[in-house]
C-alpha cells in the first residue's frame, strides 16, 4: 500500500514532527510528509523541516482580516500539496474555517484523556488535579475544543509524578510513538471518520 501524504502544522519546538519523521525513517510510519505548515516564524519546527527536506510555508494570523480567511488560506496552501491526512503538531490554534475542515481529514494529539482535561495545559491541569492516571488521545478535528471523534487512546500511570513538569515528560514519551502508529494506521486503512464517528475496519 502507497504512502499516506500528509501535511503538519506545528507552532513550536515540533516535537512530536520530530518524531513522525524518524518513525517514517525507521519504517514504521507508511507515510510521507509533503509541507510544514506554521504560524510562527519562529518556531524551531522549521529548522526540523529544513535538516528532513521538508517544504515550510509561514502563514501569520496577523496578515489576515479574519480567522476564516486565515483558515481559508491554510486549505489554499494544502491544496498545493497533495495532501491526504492533515496532522496537527503542537499547533497552538483552533481550527474555525468550514472549507478546511470539510475539505481535509484533520487528527490532533492531546496529552490526556479526552474529555477529561481538554485545553491548553493538560498535563498541568491532570497534575494539579491529583489524577492518578492520564494518557494521549489522537482525534479527529473539528471546530470545538479537543471534541471531535477519538481514534486512539492509551492511559499511563502518573501516580508517581512530583510536578507537572514530570508528569508531561512522562506524557510525552507516549505521545511521540502514539502518533505516528495512528498515522501509520490511517495509510493502512484501518479505520474511517463515518460522519461524527470513527469506523475501525478489519484485517482483509
Amino acid at each position: 500500500m502507497g504512502k499516506v501524504s500528509i501535511a503538519v502544522l506545528a507552532s513550536g519546538r515540533g516535537s512530536n514532527f520530530k518524531s513522525i519523521l524518524s518513525e517514517i525513517h525507521a519504517g514504521r510510519c507508511n507515510a510521507i510528509v509533503n509541507v510544514l505548515i506554521t504560524n510562527n516564524p519562529d518556531a524551531p519546527a522549521i529548522e526540523i523541516a529544513t535538516q528532513n527536506n521538508v517544504p515550510v510555508e509561514i502563514l501569520e494570523p496577523k496578515n489576515f482580516s479574519s480567522r476564516e480567511d486565515f483558515d481559508d488560506k491554510i486549505k489554499e496552501t494544502l491544496d498545493k500539496y497533495d495532501v491526504e491526512l492533515v496532522v496537527l503538531a503542537g499547533y497552538m490554534l483552533i481550527l474555525k474555517g468550514k472549507k478546511l475542515l470539510d475539505s481535509y481529514q484533520i487528527i490532533n494529539i492531546h496529552p490526556a484523556l479526552l474529555p477529561s482535561f481538554p485545553g491548553v495545559d493538560a498535563q498541568t491541569q491532570a497534575f494539579d488535579h491529583g489524577a492518578k492516571i492520564s494518557g494521549v488521545t489522537v482525534h479527529f478535528v473539528d471546530a470545538g475544543l479537543d471534541s471531535g471523534p477519538i481514534i486512539y487512546q492509551e492511559a499511563i500511570d502518573i501516580s508517581n509524578c512530583k510536578t507537572a513538569e514530570e508528569t508531561a515528560e512522562k506524557i510525552l514519551k507516549i505521545e511521540h510513538l502514539a502518533y505516528a502508529k495512528v498515522i501509520d494506521l490511517f495509510s493502512k486503512g484501518k479505520y474511517v471518520l463515518e460522519g461524527r464517528r470513527v469506523k475501525f475496519l478489519k484485517n482483509e
